[in-house]
């Protein structure tokens, strides 16, 4: 125990010199190397390789600063488990074995399935798993049609937004789009689409229980930043626990689809490799 308590203080202080002005320095002033722990060596290549392009000088230098003290915090720990560890323990050829095993079936099955998967969802087959699974999709909050913009309340646009907002007609809408758009505010129709409650309320800046119960043709209004308004029209609403129309599954009903694809494919790949490798004598089960 005490000897372990040696080493943790080996640890809290190779990463504190990690973090020293020194470090910094070298970061700034371009040198090759950026950091040290034992006998391994972090070169500023590394590093650079990791920040996005476009960031600002401390962002950059606060990732940097990240990854070099997760590089040494690493370093450190291998060289105390290289220490510590018995032979067998830092054995990890079967486990290394067992992952390349598992990955290489991965990247050869995602090969097999992209080459051969059939990515074209017909409308038909939509309706019918709706059809066939319509209570599967019943709703757990509400969804609505509506349309959101924030903006002034003096402005001399606002009310005029909102008589916009609230017309049955499609050119009002656009029209709202661009009377926000020459006075920099904002204002969606959500493309028209059934959305979430809590997309509308993420907008409104209040969790979507405080919007309810909504009501059709209603407007709501909450409190912006900067003294804005944030203002939904609400068009239509579909209560919780009503199953919603099949427009508002289609995109999931798609992704159940060529899930159930993939899944096939791959156990017909499966079954293909068992049958070939036995017709071959490559596989004999005692």
């Amino acid at each position: 125990m005490k000897r372990l308590g040696t080493v943790l203080a080996l640890i809290l202080l190779s990463l504190a010199t990690m973090t020293s002005c020194r470090l910094v320095n070298s970061i700034l002033h371009d040198e090759e190397v950026v950091a040290k722990a034992g006998g391994s060596m972090l070169y500023k290549s590394e590093v650079t390789r990791l920040i996005p392009d476009g960031v600002s000088k401390e962002d950059s230098l606060r990732l940097a600063m990240q990854y070099i003290n997760s590089w040494a915090s690493d370093m450190v720990f291998l060289d105390i488990a290289e220490k510590q560890l018995s032979k067998a323990e830092k054995d990890v050829s079967k486990e290394l074995e067992a992952y390349r095993r598992s990955l290489l079936k991965f990247r050869y099955e995602q090969l097999y399935v992209n080459e051969r998967l059939d990515t074209t969802v017909t409308e038909d087959e939509i309706e019918k798993y709706y059809a066939a699974h319509s209570a599967d999709f019943i709703l757990q909050r509400p969804i609505v049609k509506a349309c959101y913009m924030n903006m002034l309340p003096e402005s001399p646009n606002f009310e005029m937004m909102k008589d916009l907002m609230s017309s049955p007609d499609e050119d009002s809408l656009w029209e709202a789009g661009q009377v926000a758009a020459s006075s920099s505010d904002t204002f969606t129709y959500y493309s028209g689409k059934w959305v979430d409650a809590t997309i509308l309320a993420e907008d409104m800046g209040v969790d979507y229980r405080t919007l309810l119960p909504l009501k059709p043709d209603t407007f709501i209004e909450t409190a912006g930043l900067n003294g804005k308004r944030n203002v939904a029209f609400v068009i239509e609403v579909i209560d919780s626990g009503s199953v919603p129309p099949v427009e508002y599954c289609s995109g999931r009903i798609e992704d159940i689809i060529l899930s159930a694809r993939k899944h096939q494919l791959t156990e017909s790949l499966e079954q293909e490799l068992l049958k070939d490798a036995r017709g071959k004598g490559k596989i004999i089960i005692y």
